[in-house]
């Protein structure tokens, strides 16, 4: 059955999908209890899903958020995914995430870059290292893993190895944790 078959997918993924180094983590690196959320900066379940899950993760330390880059929607997703990870590197992918979550509007390579500004990266240091190739990689990496544990659609999350999609609005984040701790 499709729900069997995503489990084994995703448990002979679980390295790739929880510590793939090029992959940024919010939250606690050792937390024993990860989520991975495959998402999209244009994806508006995303951005409705997005402050509870920051919500949770800042209140139970015991949570490693792993994001994985998943730009499928537009042209402007792929800019955002590249500026984000390359925000990573000057260590401000937390700070530039949420300004992107929160931002209003249809997203653009403009809104994406007064963003980035605002968050106070280097933005010349961003433009280069938005064509990285780890930056190309670690997307590359997301799409494959993505294919490989049947995922075609944001937001995509996999709490504590277990696949958790449907009504982004009504995901009980709280919930799945608990249910992963058992």
């Amino acid at each position: 059955d499709q729900e069997k078959d995503r489990a084994e997918r995703i448990a002979a993924r679980t390295d790739a999908l929880e510590s793939n180094p090029g992959s940024p983590v919010l939250a606690n690196p050792q937390g024993f209890i990860t989520i991975v959320a495959f998402f999209d900066y244009t994806c508006p379940y995303c951005k409705a899903a997005e402050p509870r899950l920051m919500r949770l993760v800042d209140q139970d330390k015991r949570i490693k958020l792993v994001m994985k880059e998943f730009p499928i929607l537009t042209r402007a997703s792929g800019i955002a995914a590249r500026a984000a990870l390359a925000a990573n590197k000057q260590g401000k992918y937390r700070a530039f995430h949420i300004a992107m979550m929160r931002r209003e509007g249809v997203l653009d390579e403009a809104g994406i870059f007064e963003t980035a500004r605002a968050v106070g990266l280097d933005m010349g240091r961003l433009r280069r290292d938005m064509t990285a190739p780890d930056v190309n990689e670690e997307i590359i990496a997301n799409f494959n893993l993505a294919r490989g544990i049947r995922v075609f659609q944001t937001p995509a999350y996999i709490v504590g190895g277990r696949f958790i999609t449907g009504d982004s609005a009504n995901i009980d984040f709280s919930r799945e944790v608990a249910r992963a701790k058992k």
